[in-house]
């Protein structure tokens, strides 16, 4: 079984610090708003939980070269 790690914080209202084994995001949002996450890695993520139990999810990836 891996090791991981992960561990979030919250610095203000609707700011949050993840950092995890290999990288760290930060993710701007509320509960009922859309979330938009940066990773150190070059992803980011749009998401927005849907009613339902549906949910909506974009991610691209900086590009390389």
């Amino acid at each position: 079984m891996p090791i991981t790690f992960r561990k979030s914080f919250r610095v203000l209202p609707g700011v949050r610090v993840n950092i995890g084994l290999h990288s760290w995001s930060i993710t701007l949002g509320g509960k009922n708003t859309p979330h938009y996450t940066r990773s150190s890695t070059g992803r980011r993520t749009t998401s927005w939980n849907l009613p339902g139990g549906f949910g909506w999810r974009k991610t691209t990836r900086r590009g390389r070269g």
